[in-house]
């Protein structure tokens, strides 16, 4: 066969495993199939520790993960990460925030935001209906009165207390009752207020 560049021949239609190629293997040309080849290049990637890729690595159209996304773009392997959808035991303690709501006329807790709450009463106010409700939620809510004491909290219709009727907080001053609370529906919390902590 006369000399002829690469670049003149014809493109093979496809690529078989048996599709035999000339390589040069120290000074002497010799053949080698394609599965040849693709044994030679999966071995020298498994003998490298280090393979560097430039762009973003792809099998079968989708992208692969590497390294740089673990932590970032992808959860890092832990044993011990918490599951929503399964029966768990823990292990260690448990514990939700405390977030404290902002003391206004009107108070609105979002219930997105944390499970357990505090404010300080400056006022009279009313403590609204939530945002974010979700059947199944519970948590607690600390109602400190202020230096001066002898404030007054109304409560928005989606609070339902035992018997239908709202507590009355203590009136010293710096004196501190909990509303424990469980979500029932999104437009009822079931709630039971405690008085007077010291």
């Amino acid at each position: 066969m006369a000399n002829v560049k690469i670049s003149e021949l014809t493109s093979a239609s496809a690529v078989a495993a048996a599709n035999e190629y000339e390589i040069n293997e120290t000074g002497t040309s010799k053949k080698v199939t394609s599965t040849q080849i693709s044994a030679f290049v999966k071995g020298d990637l498994l003998a490298d520790t280090t393979v560097n890729f430039a762009g973003t690595l792809q099998n079968g159209g989708s992208n692969v993960v590497v390294d740089t996304d673990i932590g970032s773009t992808v959860q890092s392997y832990d044993a011990d990460t918490a599951k929503t959808d399964v029966a768990q035991t823990y292990s260690a303690g448990q514990r939700g925030t405390i977030t404290a709501l902002t003391d206004s006329a009107t108070i609105t807790p979002d219930l997105a935001a944390s499970n357990n709450f505090s404010v300080t009463l400056a006022g009279n106010r009313t403590l609204a209906n939530p945002t974010n409700i979700v059947a199944g939620q519970s948590g607690s809510v600390f109602i400190t009165q202020d230096g001066t004491g002898s404030r007054t909290l109304a409560f928005g219709s989606y609070w339902d207390f035992a018997g239908g009727t709202a507590p009355t907080l203590s009136t010293d001053a710096a004196s501190v009752d909990r509303i424990d609370y469980v979500v029932r529906s999104a437009t009822s919390i079931h709630a039971v207020f405690t008085a007077a902590y010291s």
